[in-house]
This record gives C-alpha cells, sequence and structure tokens, in this order.
C-alpha cells in the first residue's frame, strides 16, 4: 500500500471516517482539504440502487449547475451555413460542418461537447467509433441535437452538464471547483442530486440512493447524509 504524504494525511485527519455530512458542511470541508497547488475540480460520486443493464433502470439526464463548472468548456457545433453566425454569437468556440468532420475522422477530438442539428445527425453516424468512446456523440435527450443551436450553445457555456449511471450503479459528475463558495459547491450539488431524485426510475425498489461522496481531484472523500435525497 503506498505511503500518505505529509498532505495527505493532514487532510484525512480532518474528515472524520464514520461521518455522515450535510451538503453544507461536505462543501466547507472539501475546500479545507483540498490543497493541491492547482484549482482541483470538485466532483460527487453517487450510487444509485439501480440496474443500469435494465432499460427501464438506466439514469441519464442533464442540469444546469446554477453556478456553473468552473470549467472553460470548448463547444463545436457542427450546422449548416444558416446557422453558423447564430452558433458563433451564443459563444461556440469551432463552428462548421465537412472540415470538422474531415479532421473528427483523422482522429481530432479537442472539444468537450459537440451540438448539431437533427438534419447533421446522419453524417455523424459513420464517426461514433471515434466520438462514443469519448461521450462526445451529440444525442437529443441530452439537448446536442437541436434546431435551436443558440440556446443549447449557452446553455452549456452557462454550466448544463449531462449524466449517465456507470456500469456500476454510479453516477460521477462535476460540480465546481475548489476556489468556488462552498455556498456555490452546495448549490451546484444539491442541483444534481434533486435532479438525480426526480429521474428516479418506476422500477427502482428500495433505498434510491445508497451513498453520496464529494471529493477533489486529489483529496480523500467526504461521506455526505443521503437522508434528505431519499425522502423524496
Amino acid at each position: 500500500m503506498a505511503k500518505l504524504t505529509k498532505k495527505q494525511k493532514e487532510a484525512q485527519s480532518k474528515i472524520e471516517s464514520n461521518k455522515m455530512y450535510s451538503v453544507a458542511d461536505a462543501s466547507a470541508l472539501i475546500k479545507d482539504v483540498a490543497n493541491e497547488n492547482f484549482d482541483a475540480s470538485v466532483d460527487l460520486a453517487v450510487r444509485l440502487n439501480v440496474d443500469p443493464r435494465k432499460a427501464n433502470q438506466m439514469v441519464r439526464g442533464v442540469v444546469t449547475l446554477p453556478h456553473g463548472t468552473g470549467k472553460d468548456v470548448k463547444v463545436l457545433a457542427l450546422v449548416t451555413p444558416d446557422k453558423e453566425e447564430e452558433a458563433k454569437e451564443a459563444g461556440a468556440d469551432y463552428v462548421g460542418l465537412d472540415e470538422y468532420l474531415d479532421k473528427i475522422k483523422g482522429g481530432w477530438t479537442d472539444v468537450d461537447v459537440i451540438i448539431t442539428m437533427p438534419s447533421v445527425m446522419g453524417k455523424l453516424g459513420p464517426l461514433g467509433r471515434v466520438l462514443g468512446p469519448r461521450g462526445l456523440m451529440p444525442n437529443p435527450k441530452t439537448g446536442t441535437v437541436t434546431m435551436d443551436v443558440a440556446k443549447a450553445v449557452s446553455d452549456v457555456k452557462a454550466g448544463k452538464i449531462d449524466f449517465k449511471v456507470d456500469k456500476t450503479g454510479i453516477v460521477h459528475a462535476g460540480i465546481g471547483k475548489a476556489s468556488f463558495d462552498a455556498e456555490k459547491l452546495a448549490g451546484n450539488a444539491r442541483e444534481l442530486l434533486t435532479t438525480l431524485v426526480k429521474l428516479k426510475p418506476q422500477a427502482a425498489k428500495g433505498v434510491y440512493i445508497k451513498s453520496i461522496h464529494m471529493s477533489s481531484t486529489m483529496s480523500p472523500s467526504v461521506q455526505v447524509d443521503t437522508k434528505r435525497f431519499t425522502e423524496q
């Protein structure tokens, strides 16, 4: 087992191992133990009582974090010429169509989100093997395939994220940066958790949210009390 560094030991000592923290207390504590030399990301890992192998228990959705992600999200808008100006004005970093499709075929994926139009999806089908594993394939369910390109770009830039339960039943999502005020981290965390509660599949029986852990990039995790989110 790897030895803990002095900083890691110090951080670990501030967290009570068996204690369930409120969202507010967890957010404040993560700020206290996030002692990296960079602005670390703060993440939530939410274990759900679902079987993702069954279609009627898949949990996937989108949420707009009220205080943004703290990340400069690079957006590629794959649109027809009549929509290019709209996408640029909304803040898309890259705008075009055929030239970017060719770049993607060549292996270029230096973006965080791709937004496109229904009429363009046919051209993206053959690129599924490149975009799929990187989570970049646009999807109508997450609002990234739409005729309202400007709104889609603006929403992503403002802090809209999509999430999906993984094969082990856990939803991982970034909720901000360690430089955020604790109140903003807590606000973002509550928004995500409330959204997950609303998405509870009818087929999911028993306690829906089994555990919640908050952590920064290199910090120990803090266990969050699930009670408030399982009583809804």
